[in-house]
């Protein structure tokens, strides 16, 4: 498993936002596949999941983010 987060490490090291991007919009389409599957009595539950998995992850991507820009953080 190290090795494997080694190799991520890595795949980010030599990535650009660019690169990023599109890992987003690949992962945004699986999704999309995954949630178009999901039977429409069980897409009530899908909702408020999906939006609190979003927000458990955009808020803390986005402090860094605004650390970042702010200068609060230094680059690695």
């Amino acid at each position: 498993m190290k090795k494997l987060f080694g190799y991520a490490d890595e795949y980010l090291r030599q990535s650009d936002w660019r690169d990023l991007a599109l890992v987003k919009f690949c992962l945004m389409s699986i999704g999309l596949m995954i949630g178009m599957f999901i039977p429409k009595e069980k897409r009530k539950l899908a909702l408020p999941a999906a939006a609190g998995v979003f927000l458990l992850t955009y808020v803390p991507l986005m402090s860094k983010f605004f650390r970042i820009i702010l200068g609060g953080e230094k680059e690695e």
